[in-house]
């Protein structure tokens, strides 16, 4: 088991459960999600990381190709839509797909230790439009292009000043966000979310998914996955 699952009353945590991997996500994994994220029945769902790191990511010692990214937007899209509020309480690494994770709630708690960043270009990889779109709508284009095209990373100040989160503090500082959202009319809360959902375009274009693709079928990501593993830098040739 990767993801431990807890209800508390209206409220489900979710704990990845990897933490020698700084909780990087696998295939099982987010078939673990899929699982949990099925319950329609909380108001709200809270997702963390155990041991001090939120999530590090894809674990690159078992994606190969987009089988893996297939089944991650399934899941993050179902975070997004899903029957309740879906909040992230982040602590130490959020990379890449930490990120992606992150932003698919609703809101965001983190701590001190929080470092969120999207190393996809040392890798050689691309992120989707459907993160790139929900990224630049949460901290802003200049932020976003910061992270995407410059490899910024994002710490806390910075994270509470962008948008990127809305509170400080852990698990019980979500949970006692958690608390008041329950208090709160349902059917309200959920009409709100439906509501701030349909404000987003998060379509793909044609040109977007041509580049996806090729990045992820690129002789550069091989290397790019070679470099990470063999702890060296990559050469890339933009092919």
């Amino acid at each position: 088991m990767t993801l431990e699952v807890e209800r508390r009353g209206k409220v489900m945590i979710l704990t990845l459960q990897r933490p020698e991997r700084r909780n990087a996500l696998t295939h099982h994994t987010l078939e673990e999600f899929m699982e949990a994220l099925a319950d329609d029945d909380p108001m709200v769902v809270i997702i963390t990381g155990a041991d001090g790191h939120f999530c590090a990511g894809a674990d690159l010692s078992t994606v190969e190709d987009t089988t893996f990214t297939d089944l991650l937007h399934t899941m993050l899209d179902r975070i997004r839509t899903g029957p309740w509020v879906s909040i992230a309480a982040v602590s130490g690494a959020a990379m890449g797909g930490g990120v992606q994770l992150a932003i698919a709630c609703d809101l965001r708690v983190a701590d001190e230790t929080v470092r969120f960043a999207i190393p996809a270009g040392k890798l050689g990889l691309m992120i989707d439009h459907w993160t790139v779109a929900r990224l630049t709508g949460i901290v802003g284009q200049g932020t976003g292009r910061a992270i995407l095209l410059g490899g910024a990373d994002i710490r806390l100040e910075e994270a509470r000043r962008v948008g990127l989160i809305q509170r400080v503090g852990g698990l019980d500082e979500a949970l006692a966000w958690a608390d008041e959202i329950t208090q709160l009319a349902p059917l309200s809360v959920l009409g709100h979310k439906i509501s701030l959902n349909a404000t987003e375009d998060v379509a793909f274009k044609e040109e977007t998914s041509v580049a996806f693709r090729r990045a992820w079928e690129s002789t550069d990501l091989q290397e790019g996955l070679a470099a990470f593993r063999g702890k060296r830098t990559p050469r890339f040739e933009g092919r």
